[in-house]
């Protein structure tokens, strides 16, 4: 079933879901602080609960590059079905949690095992999937992240109709018994699973040297960095900028901001897959420029953000933002299959994961402040102009001479 024409779909599918409780088992925990901290008093203060979110980000981003070396190194599906019934497994414990100290312990181990998924993943997509399917394929994985993060916020409806520990335990138990699913169904691909690919274990030292000594490699690194500057502020902000500059209550701006970025980010990984994989049939560069075309919307869309007063301004902006954010989403692994062999993928993609999560947490700190001292929409319409430099940077300097680097 694993070689005929349909199962790279199926593989799809199948993480599809994966994918999905990924980000919503990471995000419940955002959405019932004040019905948590009824039963345990230290999350009323939110430093204290900014500390228990911060664990996950901060050992996630370390964890990550750790997590492509072990992808590269053994059998991707069974990193996959182990990540997903450990991060399970935490999410059920954590209903049982009854201090701060517990919950903090059991964010840490989340943050390791959600960490050993996406590269794992990634690479596992990349290798079914070839330059006809490629970036279509990692687009619609990338979907089930958005749709993860709704969902997420339903946590806060389904405890406040039970319990905070009745949500934890039921979306726990679903991570473990799916995993049993993917136990049978997941396969790991055919040249992964020879003698010689198995007594050939790539060596640590040699896949990190390949890497660092090319300088294709820390441009994508750097491209992949930078996008997730406004990437993350926009996660962690747009809600509070809807508010501030539309001057709406939260509870309107939250659901506007997140419905707008997720709506249009699901648009713009199809449309950026399918143009991605005709457009490189025909030029070499084709999933890079798809890429730029999409990141180049985010330009105007983060100005836009940050210095508009209407509804209809910020919301266009919201909808640029989010579908060129997801044309570049979808294509990030496929250019990286053009410049880093199959071995090396998986390690690659965790350094750049790295990048990003760090990015992603200097930046929330920084718009922090940023709001402390009013300034929060020039601040977030500034990184419009390191994303345009670090595109052009990528136009003039990836030039890949392959569909695919496979040796």
């Amino acid at each position: 079933m694993k070689n005929n024409k349909i199962y790279p779909w199926v593989v799809v599918g199948l993480l599809w879901f994966v994918a999905l409780l990924n980000y919503m088992d990471r995000q419940i925990l955002s959405t019932m602080r004040p019905t948590i901290a009824q039963d345990i008093k230290a999350l009323e203060s939110a430093e204290v609960f900014g500390n228990l979110m911060a664990i996950f980000l901060w050992i996630y981003g370390f964890m990550s590059p750790v997590a492509g070396i072990v992808a590269d190194q053994w059998n991707r599906k069974n990193i996959i079905v182990g990540s997903l019934f450990v991060w399970s497994g935490v999410t059920y414990l954590m209903s049982h949690a009854t201090s701060y100290e517990q919950l903090y312990a059991l964010r840490a181990v989340m943050g390791v095992s959600e960490a050993l998924y996406i590269p794992a993943a990634l690479a596992l997509i990349a290798d079914y999937h070839g330059d006809k399917t490629r970036s279509l394929a990692i687009g619609i994985h990338m979907t089930g992240f958005y749709f993860g993060q709704a969902l997420g916020g339903f946590g806060a409806t389904i405890s406040s109709t039970y319990s905070w520990q009745h949500t934890f335990g039921l979306f726990g138990l679903i991570g473990v018994v799916y995993s049993l699913v993917l136990l049978f169904f997941l396969r790991e691909t055919t040249h992964r699973t020879t003698v010689e690919t198995v007594k050939e274990k790539t060596n640590i030292g040699k896949g990190l040297a390949v890497l660092l000594s090319n300088i294709s490699f820390w441009v994508i690194l750097l491209y992949f960095a930078i996008p997730s500057l406004p990437g993350w502020a926009t996660k962690n902000w747009l809600p509070t900028l809807f508010s501030e500059n539309l001057h709406i209550p939260m509870e309107q701006a939250g659901p506007l901001a997140t419905i707008t970025i997720a709506v249009s980010s699901f648009f713009g990984v199809i449309l950026g897959g399918i143009l991605s994989d005709r457009w490189i049939q025909k030029n070499i560069r084709g999933r890079i420029y798809t890429s730029a075309i999409g990141l180049a919307l985010t330009i105007p869309a983060v100005f836009l953000i940050g210095y508009g007063h209407t509804v209809v301004a910020i919301v266009s902006a919201g909808i640029m933002f989010g579908f060129g954010f997801g044309m570049f989403d979808a294509n990030n692994m496929p250019i990286l299959c053009q410049f880093v062999p199959s071995k090396f993928r998986a390690t690659a993609y965790g350094l750049m994961n790295m990048v990003g999560v760090f990015a992603g947490a200097y930046i929330t700190k920084y718009l922090g402040a940023s709001a402390d001292d009013g300034k929060l929409g020039s601040d977030f319409a500034l990184l419009a102009l390191i994303v345009l430099a670090v595109l052009v940077l990528q136009l003039i300097v990836l030039k890949p001479k392959a569909n695919e680097t496979s040796n």
